[in-house]
């Protein structure tokens, strides 16, 4: 399963890591994804979400 947000889609991005010398290596971010147990379409399932999604409510989180 790919480190991506199963409901806005958010993924990995890249940039540079610039050393004072200015050198530029390059880097990923991940997003913060959770796996949690969510109300899918009426049926309970297993998914990776962002926190940014918990926190905002468009997930319903299972009993």
């Amino acid at each position: 399963m790919a480190k991506q947000c199963e409901i806005c889609g958010k993924k990995p991005v890249t940039g540079h890591k610039v050393s004072h010398s200015n050198i530029k290596t390059k880097t990923r971010n991940f997003p913060n994804l959770q796996k949690l147990k969510a109300v899918v379409s009426g049926k309970v399932q297993r998914i990776k979400v962002c926190t940014r999604c918990i926190r905002s409510g468009w997930v319903q989180k299972a009993a």
